[in-house]
């Protein structure tokens, strides 16, 4: 039986494409490459959001050809249509799809007959990612993704809740909808016929019982009055986070990247967001060392950051693409000061997580139940690992429940990455502290270690 083996780099989106890909290639007779063994067929979907991003490209694809020196290499993705010929030019290579509406006729081509519009399950996960939409006509002045994503389009209402109740039949709890410019569904030039999100949410929660859905990055304008009064008439099925991009909190910079909204809109909205849901998670990207920021505008990045009291703060510093306007700008900022700038906002974001984590004691929170940690021999030691509705991980003792089972869980404490369930609180106190100023029993001081994705 031939084997395959895939690599993701990127977004949510790239992930669902890839998956989508893979279940195809199941359909096809293939069977999943186990870790050291070198596959019939590699499949690796591209980021190309940096340059970064362009070099580990590079990397990865000399690396699955040298591990699979007998594959064919199929490479999709962002970078794959930004830099086909130069991708093509490179050892294994076998095909290059630059355009992701041709995944369907890559499987029809390899002899699929009955080509799958979705994705029945999502690998080993207990969150499954369904794409909506694809495209964005708002080109800011740093990205070059509306350049590699193509023209703005929208999935039928009929396939995207097929989808979704055959994920949900399948064991799933939570659906995360997904984009490019997720809040632009139902708004390109063939959607006349499609609502818009909020109607496409409350049409996936009408669908069936017993899931909640998440909904990933939205602009701030996006996050409408019928959205939020959605989510507030349904608490247990729309989760109360939203990633809302701030990206800077001065105006003179948001100008120059080429932002929709303003500071005083964008604080307006998330003041809205606090007073229509109970205890919501806000996060948010926000962009350091952008070509001529100033003190005075990081300052006020930092003022804003503190003032929202976002849940986590995505940072990210400056870095040049060509084909961008940005790229061309004349005052660049040092990387000194861009690594100093990053390090002071974070000390802010951590700041105002930990003032959001501490406003949660004493809340019950609904929980979808993911891992198991600890010694599989003591299960006194063992705990449930799950990810909250607020986007914040929690931890309770393994005998609460089950993989894969939602859960309203009352949270106490915090051990420095994880809410602690009362029942493991109790257990715990009082709390010895590690150096980190986490309570005893902590496995891990790193948010992102996590499966969070």
């Amino acid at each position: 039986m031939p084997t395959l083996r895939t690599v993701t780099l990127g977004c949510k989106v790239n992930q669902y494409e890839t998956e989508y890909l893979r279940q195809g290639f199941l359909r096809l007779g293939y069977q999943d490459a186990e870790n050291g063994e070198p596959a019939d067929l590699c499949i690796f979907n591209t980021c190309t959001v940096t340059a970064q991003a362009d070099s580990e490209c590079r990397k990865i694809l000399r690396r699955l050809a040298r591990e699979n020196p007998h594959a064919e290499i199929i490479v999709m993705g962002c970078f794959a249509t930004k830099a086909a010929e130069e991708i093509r030019s490179l050892p294994g290579v076998s095909e290059v799809l630059t355009d992701k509406r041709q995944m369907g006729d890559l499987l029809a081509r390899r002899g699929l007959v009955d080509i799958p519009t979705g994705i029945s399950g999502f690998a080993k996960r207990h969150r499954a990612y369904v794409k909506i939409q694809d495209g964005c006509v708002f080109p800011c002045s740093y990205c070059i993704i509306p350049r590699v994503r193509g023209r703005l389009w929208s999935r039928p209402l009929r396939e995207i809740l097929d989808e979704i109740i055959q994920l949900v039949d399948n064991g799933y709890r939570e659906i995360v909808l997904t984009g490019i410019h997720l809040g632009l569904y139902g708004h390109g030039p063939e959607d006349t016929d499609l609502p818009h999100l909020a109607g496409l949410v409350e049409a996936i929660i009408d669908s069936r019982s017993g899931f909640r859905v998440r909904l990933s990055s939205l602009e701030v304008n996006e996050v409408t009055d019928s959205l939020l009064d959605l989510m507030a008439a349904s608490p247990e099925r729309i989760c109360p986070h939203l990633h809302i991009p701030l990206q800077s909190g001065s105006n003179r910079v948001l100008k120059r990247m080429r932002r929709r909204a303003d500071v005083g809109y964008f604080m307006e909205r998330c003041a809205l967001v606090r007073e229509k849901l109970p205890a919501p998670a806000l996060t948010t990207d926000v962009m350091v060392g952008f070509p001529g920021e100033t003190d005075e505008d990081f300052e006020a990045t930092c003022r804003v950051v503190e003032t929202v009291g976002f849940a986590k703060v995505h940072i990210f510093r400056f870095s040049p693409r060509e084909g961008t306007p940005a790229a061309e700008f004349p005052d660049q900022i040092p990387e000194k000061t861009k690594k100093d700038r990053a390090r002071t906002l974070d000390a802010v974001a951590e700041r105002t997580r930990r003032q959001y984590i501490n406003s949660l004691f004493g809340r019950q929170l609904q929980v979808l139940w993911e891992d198991l940690a600890g010694a599989p021999s003591e299960k006194s030691s063992q705990w449930l690992l799950g990810m909250s509705d607020r986007y914040i991980p929690v931890r309770a003792l393994a005998s609460r429940g089950k993989q894969g089972e939602l859960d309203g869980v009352t949270v106490e404490g915090f051990d420095g990455t994880f809410l602690l369930d009362r029942d493991l609180f109790a257990v715990t106190s009082p709390p010895e502290m590690c150096q980190n100023n986490a309570q005893v029993g902590c496995v891990g001081c790193n948010f992102d270690d996590f499966p969070t994705s």
